[in-house]
């Protein structure tokens, strides 16, 4: 028997395989495919002429589909708000597993493309993008530049430990004296920068009740994951490639595993579990009775990171601060 995807909810289809200067695109029904320019103009142009074919053939809803490309899909998906067009911002490796289960193996653009379309065509409950909050969008830039001052500054740092040319040394120390002036004046104006915002505010304040969170973590869950509080179920530890997937066949019974996901959003939760797990007593004793069961460290520190990301999730959800946070 021939197992077909659930259709979506969508039957017109427009998608685009991104690149910084270009889109190729796939529209179905019909199979088109032409490339554009990756310019506000000729996607405007593009989108405007679909939703007039949409109209008038009265094909049914209409989704616009891309997946992340490093902000090079910035305009589309803008383009497609502004113009009332569903549009979903697909994960790439979602993408790569429903390529391998169709059989489509061959990568080009035009073919990516194709994928998109496919994908958007036949894949049942895609979340459809909603642009963040300005100060959402703020907080993710100088969040982002913060990360990258201090992976300098950790780089000149190290380099410093091993020079021996005093001109290389003065100039490594002038370079890092800078770059730590820098890091302060950043994480300066992001504690500003939230605290003039009174949504985000009030989220640093609540998640920071949770013993292990502190401002980095928060910040980064408040840049990276801005959906958090308003998410269902395990929602959260999906979104941040968190949740155990599991791998048994037959008699084989591999480990759980845990993949894709937001890679920013998983690093600083490593860290504030590690801190939790010393410092909070909940997630500490947690950690304990796992230990107990036989599991490995790093399963440990992973339910607790799992652990952490839906109990922040619930607590937004509530606006309440952690129950336990007297004791804590």
């Amino acid at each position: 028997m021939t197992m077909n995807p659930a259709p979506s909810a969508f039957k017109h289809i427009v998608a685009f395989d991104v690149a910084k200067h270009s889109l190729s695109v796939h529209i179905l029904p019909g199979d088109e495919r032409q490339t554009i320019p990756n310019k506000p103009k000729a996607i405007r142009k593009l989108l405007f002429a679909q939703t007039r074919r949409n109209a008038s053939l009265n094909l049914g809803p209409f989704l616009a589909v891309c997946e992340a490309t490093g902000g090079y899909e910035r305009h589309l998906l803008e383009i497609c708000v502004e113009l009332g067009i569903a549009a979903h911002k697909a994960h790439g490796s979602r993408v790569r597993y429903f390529a391998k289960y169709r059989g489509l193996l061959a990568k080009t653009d035009p073919m990516d493309a194709r994928v998109l379309a496919l994908f958007g065509l036949q894949t049942e409950d895609l979340r459809l993008y909603t642009p963040p909050a300005p100060e959402v969008t703020a907080l993710a830039d100088l969040s982002a530049r913060r990360d990258q001052v201090q992976k300098m500054l950790l780089a000149e740092t190290n380099r410093l430990e091993h020079v021996r040319h005093a001109s290389v040394s003065r100039s490594l120390k002038a370079h890092i004296a800078i770059l730590r002036k820098e890091l302060a004046a950043l994480e300066a104006h992001i504690a500003v920068h939230i605290k003039a915002s009174e949504t985000l505010a009030r989220k640093a304040q609540l998640m920071r009740t949770l013993k292990g969170i502190g401002p980095a973590t928060a910040t980064a869950l408040l840049a990276h994951m801005p959906e958090l509080g308003a998410l269902r179920g395990g929602r959260a530890a999906h979104l941040a490639g968190l949740a155990p997937i599991d791998d048994q066949s037959g008699k084989s019974k591999l480990p759980s595993h845990i993949e894709a996901g937001r890679a920013a959003v998983r690093k600083v939760l490593y860290m504030a579990a590690l801190t939790a797990i010393r410092r909070n007593p909940i997630m500490k004793a947690f950690a304990e009775r796992l230990k107990r069961d036989g599991k490995p460290a790093k399963v440990v520190i992973t339910a607790v990171m799992r652990k952490l990301i839906v109990t922040l999730n619930a607590m937004l959800r509530a606006g309440q601060p952690w129950k336990h946070a007297e004791m804590a």
